[in-house]
């Protein structure tokens, strides 16, 4: 058996990994990720060569998620990504179109960045590597949305998959780094991906991932790993999904309601995107908790709380569908300011949330590893899941 072969078919209790989107706010999940890359190499004995992909099965994200779920599944380290990821996060958003650029680059009308520095980067971190390659070391779901038809697309390397290598579809000769490149194709920020998939209608165009209820990307991956129709058909139970999911920091929507309203059109329009991704990543964090006993429960709302003893069904009542763990955390003053020992100005906040500042991304990396030492604890992951 190869070492995908064993993460996709070997028996035992499975793990999953889910990144979410948030654009250049990836570096702040990196911090989260060094520290469980830390637990769990000394849990299995302070290994050198130990990676995140020889202990997670699936490991999936959406857009900058995507980007950092395929680094991991081909065998980097987190040191490893978090230098490629400085280097990328300070190019990719560097070539923004002005507004003199309406003369000399039609695209200026349909995106408020020049993608090159973006494929140029991924093709240099990806090289010639496919979807359906070897060197993917681990299975590997990469969340897009699929813009010609507005459905959501996992697309996944596992060999039984239906769009795989078939009549409906050649997933596996998507070259990696336009896969990913499909995933983070923020509308506004970048024009969409064009990718020849095979099957019937061959040319499809993907716009950012983010752009569906699954930025936060971990019901998704619960869906491929244990749905009928995705190949997985991996075995419900407490003991058997463990589910471990990094997200990449939130805005607080704390507004007086006099000044909502008095919003005006652009106003709302410039607001919409956060509030859907911000609702997306609630639901599916509900639902998670639903379906779990977890440590890191997070209070949904005044009504429903944690969701501690809400149990949905009678599968394992006591323990739940799965494991799981949520890390994430707010952006704001009250948080962060602790956590760093600084006081922060509104404005020095809105930098932080701001998707495309790329001059934040050293700062964020510094909050999630701080953050990380303090939320991520070794007893979050059971000897019961140990490789």
């Amino acid at each position: 058996m190869t070492a995908l072969e064993k993460h996709l078919y070997a028996e035992g209790p499975k793990r999953i990994l889910a990144l979410d989107g948030g654009g250049i706010r990836g570096a702040l999940t990196l911090g989260y990720l060094q520290k469980i890359e830390d637990i769990l190499r000394r849990q299995h004995g302070n290994e050198p060569g130990f990676r995140l992909c020889h202990y997670f099965d699936l490991i999936g994200g959406t857009s900058t998620g995507s980007i950092i779920a395929s680094l991991l599944a081909t065998g980097k380290t987190i040191a490893e990504i978090k230098t490629m990821y400085f280097d990328l996060g300070g190019k990719i958003f560097a070539k923004k179109y002005k507004w003199w650029n309406i003369f000399k680059w039609p695209r200026f009308l349909y995106a408020g960045y020049d993608q090159r520095p973006l494929e140029e980067e991924l093709h240099h971190a990806f090289g010639d590597i496919t979807l359906g390659s070897d060197q993917i070391q681990t299975g590997l779901c990469i969340v897009t949305k699929r813009a010609d038809t507005n459905s959501v697309w996992p697309l996944i390397n596992h060999p039984k998959g239906k769009y795989y290598d078939s009549a409906d579809g050649r997933n596996k000769d998507i070259p990696l780094w336009q896969a990913v490149r499909a995933s983070a194709a923020a509308p506004t920020y970048f024009l969409p991906q064009m990718i020849d998939t095979g099957g019937a209608m061959p040319t499809a165009a993907f716009v950012d991932g983010g752009v569906s209820m699954a930025n936060n990307p971990a019901l998704q991956l619960l869906m491929v790993a244990t749905l009928r129709g995705f190949p997985f058909h991996w075995k419900w139970g407490a003991e058997n999904i463990f589910l471990v999911s990094a997200g990449t920091g939130m805005s607080r929507w704390e507004k007086m309601p006099e000044k909502v309203s008095k919003n005006n059109l652009l106003h709302w329009a410039s607001q919409l995107p956060d509030m859907f991704m911000q609702d997306a990543s609630w639901h599916n964090q509900a639902i998670l908790q639903w379906l779990s006993d977890s440590p890191t429960a997070w209070e949904i709302d005044g009504e429903s709380g944690s969701l501690s003893g809400d149990m949905a069904g009678t599968h394992e009542k006591d323990k739940g569908f799965m494991s799981y763990l949520r890390y994430n955390l707010w952006l704001d003053q009250k948080s962060i300011g602790p956590l760093m020992n600084k006081s922060y100005t509104k404005e020095e906040i809105d930098d932080l949330v701001e998707m495309s500042n790329t001059g934040s991304r050293f700062e964020l990396y510094e909050i999630g590893e701080k953050a990380a030492a303090k939320e991520v604890l070794p007893d979050h992951f059971p000897a019961s899941f140990k490789i």
